[in-house]
């Protein structure tokens, strides 16, 4: 898939997440076989630039190619000088978004509620797209509540606008993240332009990805909540793609290995007190399936310094490989953890207070 002058190396996406896909979770992601990831949201109003918050969210040092940053707002001059002021701090590709369901955005007039005024989208397309020299990509959802749909109007409101491709999440707004996922609305949209589209929406194994593909026509899929805690999953996708077999799981030390890679730059990146205390989600939704989770993450978030906090993990995987326990992995339905080779008892005492 090409993004403007972007070859992506393969078709698989890390979707923005705020509080989530930051430049470590990113980095991580890609080095596990996504192709292509944006940051999270970055808002357009130029009096956050200067916290702590809005500066980590444009630091791209050391990240590969191509840079895309999501911008945020609801008023296009705003959005126009975003655009420039991430361009000049490294984004090669700009995002808006016109996707997020969240209050917090949405009662700004931002993220999904614009879909309700598509004179406001063809404005801010307009003036995103004449203010920077980088290809401008959009995702929004199916629109803003179900009898209200108009995902194809905005599609080709962005193709006419010059957005250089589209994701779509396949519910509206009231849906929030609940409910089935309008992929026949997705495949609508790819068939009304010829800009790519980004299939996005509960794809959380190889086998939906396949399925979501194959019925919508995407050019690409763009996973979320199925990356947190399984950052895996784009190469076990990949692999399924590419050869129709399904790829294990991570063993036991790979997994040790990756997540404490992971920790290192997560503390490295925010620093020892921000960086103990939003590690422990990740660290969380790494361990929500594996034996032994709810002592480790009991124990994990008693930690008081970044050192404590990877000698937990580290003395949890190290009981973990001692009685061979396989690393467990979720597919579409299944919220049960694979195999688990150790007795209640066992698993209740993994890790020692």
């Amino acid at each position: 898939m090409r993004i403007g002058p972007y070859l992506l190396p393969n078709n698989l996406a890390v979707a923005p997440m705020a509080g989530v896909t930051d430049r470590p979770f990113r980095a991580l992601c890609k080095r596990l076989g996504a192709g292509y990831a944006v940051s999270e949201m970055v808002a357009s109003d130029p009096r956050l630039y200067a916290t702590d918050k809005s500066r980590r969210r444009i630091d791209h040092r050391g990240e590969a190619a191509p840079i895309a940053v999501q911008i945020a707002g609801a008023d296009p001059a705003r959005l126009g000088e975003a655009a420039r002021y991430n361009v000049a701090r490294g984004a090669q590709i700009i995002d808006i978004n016109m996707g997020c369901p969240a209050k917090k955005v949405c009662n700004a007039a931002a993220g999904s509620a614009l879909l309700a005024d598509e004179s406001l989208v063809a404005r801010i397309l307009a003036a995103v797209v004449a203010a920077v020299d980088v290809p401008v990509t959009l995702k929004i959802r199916t629109g803003t509540r179900p009898d209200a749909r108009n995902a194809l109007t905005i599609a080709r409101i962005a193709e006419d606008a010059g957005v250089a491709a589209l994701t779509v999440h396949g519910r509206t707004r009231a849906c929030g993240f609940v409910g089935p996922v309008e992929y026949e609305t997705i495949a609508a949209v790819k068939r009304a332009v010829t800009i790519p589209v980004i299939a996005n929406g509960d794809i959380d194994s190889p086998e939906a990805a396949r399925a979501v593909l194959a019925v919508t026509g995407a050019d690409a899929i763009m996973i979320g909540r199925a990356a947190q805690g399984r950052p895996w999953i784009f190469r076990e996708i990949a692999h399924f793609l590419a050869t129709g077999a399904t790829l294990p799981p991570p063993t036991v030390a790979e997994a040790r290995a990756l997540i404490l890679a992971h920790l290192a730059d997560h503390h490295a990146f925010y620093g020892p007190d921000t960086g103990l205390r939003t590690a422990r989600k990740h660290l969380g939704w790494y361990t929500a399936q594996w034996v032994g989770g709810d002592a480790f993450r009991r124990t994990m978030c008693a930690a008081e310094t970044i050192e404590a906090q990877v000698a937990v993990v580290e003395a949890y995987f190290d009981v973990l490989a001692r009685h061979h326990v396989r690393v467990p992995y979720r597919t579409a339905g299944d919220t049960t953890a694979r195999p688990a080779l150790l007795s209640r008892t066992q698993a209740a005492g993994l890790v020692a207070a």
